[in-house]
C-alpha cells in the first residue's frame, strides 16, 4: 500500500510529493493488539487514517473481512466503516462537540445508523457509561464540564458504541496527565479482554507500546521495517533503526546510553535510494544504497512472527552496549 500527497507550497502542475506511506503492508488478527512506533513523521499516524478511511492510498487495497473497502459502493463503505472500526483520537478536548452533552455524543453512532429503538438507543448509553466505568450522571454533562480522563473514557466509549471488530487508537494518552494515563491504558486492555476486539494502537511512547500490544511494528519514512513479537522487540529486534529507538528509551534499574545515530535526516520528498535508514546507520554500504532490503524472517518462526528490511541484520544476541560501541564514531570512543 502507497499513500503520497503533495507538500505544502508545492506547485499545481508539478507537485512535490510527500512519500507519507511506502510498501505498507500489515495484517491485523481479530482480538489482536498491533502497537505502531517510529519518531515524528514516520507515517503511524497516516497509516492510521488509513485503516479508518479518512485517506485513501494512492495504490494498494485495505481489505475487512477479505473485502477491498474502496471497491465498494460508497454508502457501503460508510457503513460499513462506520459500524466495524472505531477511532480514538489523540485530543479528546477537540474530538468531541463541546456543545453536546455525553448522552447525545454517545447516541449520534447509533442514530446514525439507525441501531434499534429510541428506548434501546438510550439504554446502549446507559451501557456504555457503566462499560468505561463513568457514573449515570455523566450523561447529562457537557464535555467541558469532565476532566480530561473522563472525556477520553467518553470518546472511547462512542468509538465502541456500534460494536466494532477493530479499534484504532492513535495516542490516546498523550494528552492527557500522567496520573491519568495508567487508568485509560488499563481500560484499553480491559475492554479488549472483555470484547474480544483487534486494536491498533500508535503511541510515540515505545515502551507503553510494547506493554500494550500482542505485536509491535516499527516504523521509518513510512516503511514498516520490522515487525516483531512485544516479548522479543526490546532486547531481540534485528533492525538497527529498532534497536536504537528502544534504546533510547530511559531506564532506572539498568540505565545505558542509546545507541547513536548519525548521519544527515533524510527527506519524504526526496528519500535517499535504497534503504532509506542508511543514511544514519553505522552498518550501511554500497549495497544498501543500491536497493531497499525485502523482509526476511528467522529461521523457524512463522511468516510474520517476526520479520524484518535490513541487509545486515543485528544478531539476536547482540547486546545494547556492543551495539552502542559499534555504533560510536573512532573519534569518540574513549
Amino acid at each position: 500500500m502507497h499513500l503520497s500527497y503533495p507538500a505544502r507550497g508545492s506547485g499545481r502542475l508539478r507537485p512535490t510529493l510527500v512519500r507519507a506511506l511506502v510498501g505498507a503492508d500489515l495484517t491485523i488478527a481479530p482480538g489482536e493488539t498491533v502497537g505502531v512506533v517510529g519518531e515524528s513523521g514516520c507515517g503511524k499516524s497516516t497509516l492510521a487514517k488509513v485503516l479508518v478511511g479518512i485517506e485513501r492510498p494512492s495504490s494498494g487495497t485495505i481489505l475487512h473481512r477479505g473485502r477491498d473497502l474502496w471497491a465498494m459502493p460508497a454508502a457501503e463503505r460508510r457503513t460499513t466503516l462506520g459500524t466495524e472500526v472505531g477511532l480514538v483520537f489523540q485530543d479528546p478536548s477537540t474530538a468531541l462537540n463541546r456543545r453536546l452533552p455525553v448522552h447525545r455524543l454517545l447516541r449520534d453512532p447509533l442514530d446514525v445508523h439507525r441501531r434499534g429503538t429510541p428506548a434501546e438507543r438510550a439504554a446502549r448509553v446507559r451501557e456504555l457509561l457503566d462499560l468505561v466505568g463513568l457514573p449515570g450522571h455523566v450523561a447529562d454533562a457537557l464535555p467541558g464540564q469532565l476532566s480530561g480522563g473522563q472525556r477520553q473514557r467518553v470518546a472511547i466509549a462512542r468509538a465502541l458504541a456500534l460494536r466494532p471488530a477493530l479499534l484504532v487508537a492513535d495516542e490516546p494518552t498523550s494528552a492527557l496527565d500522567v496520573s491519568v494515563r495508567a487508568q485509560i491504558l488499563n481500560l484499553l486492555l480491559d475492554l479488549r479482554e472483555e470484547l474480544g476486539l483487534a486494536m491498533l494502537f500508535v503511541s510515540h511512547d515505545i515502551q507503553t507500546v510494547r506493554r500494550m500490544s500482542d505485536r509491535v511494528v516499527t516504523m521509518y519514512l513510512g516503511r514498516i521495517v520490522e515487525e516483531a513479537p512485544a516479548d522479543r522487540v526490546t532486547g531481540h529486534a534485528r533492525h538497527p533503526y529498532t534497536r536504537a529507538l528502544f534504546s533510547a528509551t530511559p531506564g532506572l534499574l539498568a540505565p545505558i546510553e542509546p545507541i547513536p545515530l548519525v548521519g544527515p535526516l533524510p527527506s519524504a520528498t526526496r528519500p535517499p535510494s535504497g534503504c532509506p535508514f542508511r543514511t544514519r546507520c553505522w552498518k550501511a554500504d554500497q549495497r544498501c544504497a543500491e536497493s531497499m532490503p525485502d523482509f526476511q524472517g528467522e529461521a523457524g518462526e512463522t511468516p510474520g512472527g517476526h520479520r524484518f528490511r535490513c541487509h545486515h541484520p543485528v544478531a539476536a544476541e547482540e547486546t545494547t552496549q556492543q551495539l552502542v560501541a559499534q555504533a560510536t564514531p573512532a573519534e569518540e570512543r574513549p
